[in-house]
C-alpha cells in the first residue's frame, strides 16, 4: 500500500483529494497538512511514500517544503500538484527536488497513475508543462553543481541534449546519422548511468544539474 500525504491550504481541495485517493486500491492517505511546515511536522509522526504538494501556501510554501523534505526525508517522493504552470514555479520546484509535477485539472485516473508511478521511481510531468521543460533544456541547462553524469561519454551527452529537446530515437538517429538501434543502446546506457527509469526523468536531471550545454 502506498502511503500518501496531502499538503494543501484549501480544505475543500484536501477533502476532494482524500475522497479520490480513497477509491484507489493501492493508495492510502496517511495525513493531511495545510502548509509545508505542517507537512514536515507530520512526517515526524506518520509514514508517507509520496507527498502531494501544493505550491502557494502560508507559513511555508511548497518550494521550501519540498527542499526541506528532500533533505530530511530523501526517501519520500514529492509530487507537485498545483494550479501554477509558470516557468518560475516549475523550475524552482525541480531545482529543489520535486519528483514530479502535475496541474490540478488532471484527471482522477492520471492522478492515481502518477502517484503509483512516482512511488516506483518514475517522473510524471503534466503534458501542459512538459513542453516548457523541454523548451528550457533545448536552450540551455540551468546552473548546477554535481558529479552526476560525469561518466557520460561525449556522444551520450550529445544524445542527452537531444532527448532534452523532446526528440524521439528516430529523430536523433536521423540528426546524428546513426541507426535507431544504436541510438536505443545509447539511450539505455544514459538512463543506466543516470540511474533513472525514463527519458523524462533524464531530462529533469539534466535541467536540475546542468548536464547539457
Amino acid at each position: 500500500m502506498i502511503q500518501v500525504m496531502i499538503c494543501d491550504d484549501q480544505e475543500v481541495v484536501c477533502q476532494g483529494l482524500n475522497a479520490i485517493l480513497g477509491t484507489a486500491d493501492k493508495l492510502e492517505v496517511s495525513g493531511i497538512a495545510n502548509n509545508g511546515q505542517e507537512a514536515l511536522e507530520l512526517l515526524q509522526k506518520k509514514c508517507a511514500d509520496v507527498v502531494l504538494m501544493d505550491l502557494k501556501m502560508p507559513v511555508m510554501n511548497g518550494i521550501h517544503a519540498t527542499k526541506e523534505i528532500k533533505e530530511k526525508h530523501p526517501q519520500v517522493k514529492v509530487l507537485i500538484l498545483t494550479t501554477y504552470d509558470a516557468d518560475a514555479w516549475l523550475f524552482d520546484a525541480i531545482r529543489n527536488g520535486a519528483d514530479g509535477y502535475l496541474l490540478k485539472d488532471t484527471s482522477r485516473e492520471m492522478l492515481i497513475q502518477s502517484i503509483e508511478e512516482i512511488a516506483e521511481g518514475k517522473t510524471p510531468v503534466d503534458s501542459k508543462v512538459a513542453g516548457k521543460l523541454f523548451s528550457q533544456l533545448s536552450k540551455h541547462a540551468l546552473p548546477g553543481e554535481s558529479t552526476l553524469g560525469k561518466d557520460l561519454a561525449e556522444r551520450e551527452r550529445e544524445i542527452l541534449a537531444l532527448i532534452a529537446q523532446g526528440m524521439t530515437n528516430a529523430e536523433i538517429a536521423h540528426a546524428l546519422f546513426l541507426s535507431e538501434g544504436t541510438v536505443r543502446n545509447y539511450v539505455s546506457s544514459i538512463l543506466e548511468k543516470l540511474g533513472v527509469e525514463d527519458r523524462t526523468q533524464a531530462a529533469v536531471l539534466a535541467l536540475r544539474f546542468g548536464l547539457v550545454d
